[in-house]
């Protein structure tokens, strides 16, 4: 071979020990989050064998005695149960039918905003309230609703009405719940729909435009079917969850005048468990709520799967 005609040496480098020494930085980043979840996922779920053994103080952690399904009983015969039951379940309800729609139309609404700047400050006045703590925002919600000096009672005073004590009011509490939940995570629950904006092909918009279509038709024919597999999915996901409602938010809002409609099943965990030391029967309880998380999420995800071509899994 020729000194003009000679090819390129190509370096050939070792598998095994250089593959690893590169790649150990990014197995070290990918140790935190595994250690996470053994420690605060995996090893807890040992801990649901207290469903089906005594707890006493000074006792074994897990249990001094096997007692089968009694504390099931006891929670499934127990009306503060299904009281809660029944306001976690038409809480989570509310929370659906009201976040969804508000979601997918603020969505809808930066959509239509061009103008990147103007886009940006409404993404990001929606969005600073996620990073508020819970108590601060419980804490806004009281003194806004105060019955001597929250302004909403001064508008309703000026309207020639008396003062209501709203966080005192059962009947209030489920709509102080859900319109702050949606104040407070709607610039986060938009992102996800403005990500799968993204990705819908403008050659879609611009087609549509030469056959003159309007930006309502645009909407139905191509933005709205463009967000259908993630609404079916992130659906699929918050059903899965409807018996989990935020316990900070709960606990923080609860009176015991307005304990008809805020007593949930967080709360009734964290009295029977934490504050009454009744393990095994909050263990059992939390059992119960992820077998009925299991199969919601599965039965959703089966009638999705059968009447659309998306699904979780």
């Amino acid at each position: 071979m020729t000194k003009g005609n000679r090819e390129p040496r190509i370096r050939k480098r070792k598998s095994g020990g250089f593959v690893a020494s590169n790649l150990k930085y990014y197995y070290m980043m990918l140790a935190l989050p595994i250690i996470y979840f053994l420690v605060f996922r995996y090893l807890p779920l040992y801990g649901n064998v207290l469903a089906f053994r005594r707890f006493t103080p000074g006792g074994s952690i897990f249990g001094t005695s096997w007692v089968g399904l009694k504390y099931f009983n006891i929670f499934l015969n127990d009306s503060l149960f299904w009281r809660a039951f029944s306001n976690t379940l038409y809480l989570s309800f509310l929370n659906i039918l009201f976040t969804f729609p508000v979601v997918i139309i603020f969505v809808l609404f930066v959509n239509e905003v061009h103008h990147s700047k103007v886009r940006k400050v409404f993404q990001t006045i929606s969005f600073l309230p996620y990073f508020l703590s819970i108590v601060v925002i419980v804490g806004m919600i009281k003194e806004i609703l105060s019955p001597s000096t929250g302004f909403v009672n001064e508008i309703v005073k000026v309207l020639g009405g008396e003062p209501v004590f709203f966080v005192n009011k059962p009947e209030w509490f489920r709509p102080i719940y859900v319109i702050s939940g949606i104040w407070q995570f709607l610039g986060f629950n938009a992102i996800i729909y403005l990500a799968a904006l993204a990705n819908i092909d403008d050659n879609l918009y611009e087609a549509a435009m030469i056959d003159g279509c309007s930006r309502l038709k645009q909407t139905f024919h191509i933005t709205l079917p463009g967000l259908a597999p993630m609404i079916i999915i992130t659906l699929i996901l918050r059903i899965g969850t409807i018996l989990v409602v935020g316990f900070e938010k709960a606990l923080l809002l609860y009176t015991p005048n307005n304990s008809t409609t805020s007593d949930l099943i967080s709360l009734l965990v964290y009295r029977q468990g934490i504050i009454n030391s009744d393990f095994s029967y909050a263990t059992a309880v939390g059992l119960f709520n992820a077998f009925v998380g299991i199969f919601l999420i599965g039965s959703s995800n089966y009638i999705a799967k059968r009447f659309s071509n998306t699904s979780l899994f």
